[in-house]
């Protein structure tokens, strides 16, 4: 028996959350708490790299703020994690997207993959 495996089963979240990929623009509803009370915060951006494996796995969202880049790590195990939302795919060639830290406005803009869903 190894214990930080029963350790991370224990604390694990098992949420349903939506498969996405680098390129993808994303919101995460992230629960903050300050003091003693408690708020669900919007964080909408690009995945620029998602890096980890299985419970360690986590996700990296950049977003402009004030044309200031912002960039934040979420796991994707996290109990503050409250939901996920997809808002438009991306259609890029790489995993890591770092070159988008250097442009600004049109030219980091990442063109839309268009999703068709087959009914049954």
């Amino acid at each position: 028996m190894d214990l930080i495996k029963v350790v991370e089963q224990a604390f694990a979240t098992k949420k349903e959350l939506p498969e996405f990929f680098p390129g993808d623009t994303i919101t995460v509803a992230y629960r903050i708490k300050e003091g003693n009370k408690e708020r669900i915060q919007q964080y909408r951006g690009v995945v620029i790299k998602i890096n980890g494996e299985g419970d360690k796995k986590r996700f990296t969202v950049r977003k402009i703020s004030d044309n200031i880049g912002v960039e934040r790590i979420f796991p994707i195990e996290s109990p503050f994690i409250d939901s996920i939302v997809i808002n438009k795919h991306g259609r890029v060639r790489r995993a890591k997207l770092y070159y988008l830290r250097k442009l600004t406005g049109k030219k980091a803009r990442i063109k839309e993959r268009r999703i068709v869903k087959k009914e049954a």
